[in-house]
């Protein structure tokens, strides 16, 4: 078995090396190259990387490559995660939308359509390369915005599934609060990537019994602040939102944090400097304790069980981004939706979703609307695109915000947009 990780030289791959390592029981992984661009931080990350296998007796072979082409080839699955223009596109993300008193994040909002326009063409083009010396090979796309990102896959015809880490953090959560194994836990997942919400948390199963009513009222304080929510709106809810939804349940509240507070990319910049340092060490054998820090947490056992069910054909149930089918039934077939589906060597199939209340509903339409446009504008271009895709987004939605969020967001990505 073949794999390959396109953006393998980013400071977060040794913990889907280390996942890669420990769970080759469930993964018999053959070769891994992971493939980038940037030889300097390619080198740092594959010899850590190599050095990881051998200290857990792992058999696989490590190679480093920057030739997509023969780093891809023949590959059973090509892992995707992938930042275009690094964390100082990051830092203009999560700052310039504040300038008009809007939200800056990497994947919501202003900045998130501003990552969506660098990302979508560049995946696009490396899939088209993927098709051409792997056809059968799955993408697995961990790249943000993974909605827009895996659409996009999708509707030009690539076998991929989209891959977010929201869903295994709250197993991993409620199972230790609950004092379970997370494979007893089943979620009752819905929404798109990172606008989703927990309706149920099951034992045993889809059918098992609810659990969720126990946990918020044995655990509700510990769940609201890690959300950075009131214990009352979590309750008065009866739901758990992702920490996503912050934003949109208290939008002005994180604008004022934001605005007084260092940008995520900043300090995630200055962690990645000290990795790569540490990554540079010949006796470090292992991912360090720092790297938690990074973001991404268990996305290595959340790739590992993706990359089986696909390439074992295990029927297992994951959280995934995929085609909806008709599974929301108020939101077009094409739209990527992201629930619990039996994963097999075919793909994706959704399991029944219960309808939804509109107060969840809504949102979801509203959002998938705006992906939308965000697609459009990512695929075609154009000021106009630009623009409406910014007026229709939720946490947007005015002409006299639109026009400049545009105009900034042209400036500041001009190098990365070929129609600019």
């Amino acid at each position: 078995m073949k794999l390959a990780v396109v953006g393998g030289g980013s400071t977060y791959t040794p913990e889907l090396i280390d996942g890669f390592a420990r769970l080759r029981d469930t993964l018999p992984i053959e070769e891994l190259v992971l493939v980038d661009p940037a030889a300097d931080r390619l080198e740092l990350v594959g010899g850590l990387a190599r050095r990881i296998f051998a200290k857990q007796g792992h058999p696989g072979t490590i190679t480093t490559t920057a030739d997509l082409e023969s780093g891809v080839a023949g590959a059973d699955a090509v892992l995707l995660q992938l930042r275009i223009g690094g964390q100082a596109a990051r830092n203009q993300d999560e700052t310039w939308p504040l300038e008009c008193g809007c939200v800056g994040q990497e994947t919501t909002g202003a900045g998130g359509l501003a990552k969506a326009l660098r990302t979508v063409p560049v995946v696009l083009d490396i899939a088209e390369r993927v098709r051409r010396v792997a056809p059968e090979a799955w993408i697995i796309d961990f790249t943000n915005p993974v909605g827009i990102v895996t659409r996009a896959l999708l509707q030009a015809g690539h076998r991929t599934v989209g891959l977010c880490n929201v869903a295994i953090g709250f197993q991993r959560k409620f199972a230790a609060l609950l004092d379970l194994a997370p494979e007893q836990i089943h979620l009752d997942h819905v929404g798109l990537n990172h606008l989703t919400w927990e309706r149920g948390v099951r034992i045993g199963g889809p059918q098992g019994e609810d659990v969720l009513p126990k946990l918020l009222a044995e655990h509700g304080d510990a769940i609201s602040a890690d959300l950075h929510l009131p214990r009352e709106i979590v309750d008065r809810l009866g739901v758990v939102p992702s920490y996503y939804l912050r934003y949109y349940y208290a939008h002005d509240e994180v604008v004022r944090e934001l605005k007084t507070s260092p940008s995520r990319a900043s300090e995630v910049a200055a962690m990645e400097k000290k990795l790569l340092e540490m990554y540079g060490d010949p006796a470090l054998d292992e991912k360090p304790e720092l790297l938690a820090k990074r973001g991404g947490a268990f996305y290595s056992e959340a790739a590992v069980a993706l990359a089986s069910s696909l390439l074992r054909d295990t029927g297992d149930v994951q959280v995934v981004n995929t085609y909806n089918n008709g599974t929301l039934p108020f939101l077009a077939d094409d739209a990527v939706i992201e629930v619990p589906a039996v994963v097999d060597a075919s793909g994706t199939k959704p399991l029944p979703v219960a309808p939804l209340d509109p107060l969840y509903a809504g949102l979801i339409a509203h959002v998938t609307a705006y992906e939308d446009l965000a697609l459009e504008a990512a695929l075609r271009g154009g000021r106009d695109r630009v623009f409406k895709a910014l007026l229709s987004h939720p946490l947007i939605g005015q002409y006299e915000y639109a026009e400049p969020l545009t105009d900034s967001l042209i400036a500041h990505n001009r190098e990365h947009l070929a129609w600019a």
